[in-house]
């Protein structure tokens, strides 16, 4: 006999919280962004004092946002986002040379989501809802994002991975090289490793 095929998620349900708001789903945050980023490209060992420290960025902004994905009540998928003059050093160090003001840019974090979810349209809505909230607020000129630098040719690197370039480029963004952070994480099985992280920027046009 035939087993039945797995049964498909079902929808979720997409709120978003500004500021304060956030702070009881940052342990929901730190769940899935320790389960999802343990994966290529990041390799994330992840760590949860860790966590507390880099989330506790988005309570110090009135102007962030969370938008997180709900099944029933248990939180699936987030995206975070914030004024880039609101986050750490490591992400303003390479605006410091002025060709790109970074109180004109509104940065998007990272997005999260269990991979029975995935498929569902939901990357994008995370990106409309941040670069929406962008728009409210008002004064940004940019949206953008850091990806992990990673070598092709990296052992490491699953034969199935598909990058999110063709996404990222649908959606308008675009590499620019010479933006780069550099951020220290635990990498599974290596410890602490520095890593580059290129800036992807898109025009925030009017609404």
């Amino acid at each position: 006999m035939n087993s039945a095929p797995p049964a498909a998620a079902p929808a979720a349900d997409v709120r978003c919280f500004v500021g304060a708001a956030i702070a009881p789903f940052l342990d929901d945050l730190a769940r899935l962004r320790i389960a999802v980023f343990r994966d290529w490209p990041y390799l994330y060992d992840g760590d949860a004092d860790y966590e507390a420290q880099y989330l506790r960025t988005y309570l110090r902004s009135p102007r962030s946002i969370a938008v997180l994905a709900f099944d029933g009540g248990r939180v699936v998928g987030a995206s975070t986002g914030l004024p880039l003059a609101d986050e750490d050093e490591a992400f303003l160090a390479p605006f410091a040379d002025g060709a790109i003001d970074p109180k004109q840019v509104f940065y998007c974090g990272e997005s999260v989501l269990l991979p029975r979810y995935r498929g569902r349209g939901l990357g994008h809505r995370f990106f409309d809802e941040r670069e929406a909230h962008a728009r409210r607020l008002g004064g940004y000129a940019w949206t953008a994002f850091c990806a992990v630098d990673r070598d092709p040719d990296d052992p490491r690197r699953p034969g199935s991975h598909r990058g999110n370039e063709a996404f990222w480029n649908k959606r308008g963004y675009r590499p620019r090289p010479d933006l780069r952070a550099r951020l220290p994480w635990r990498e599974v099985g290596r410890g602490e490793v520095e890593h580059s992280l290129t800036f992807w920027l898109r025009p925030l046009e009017r609404a």
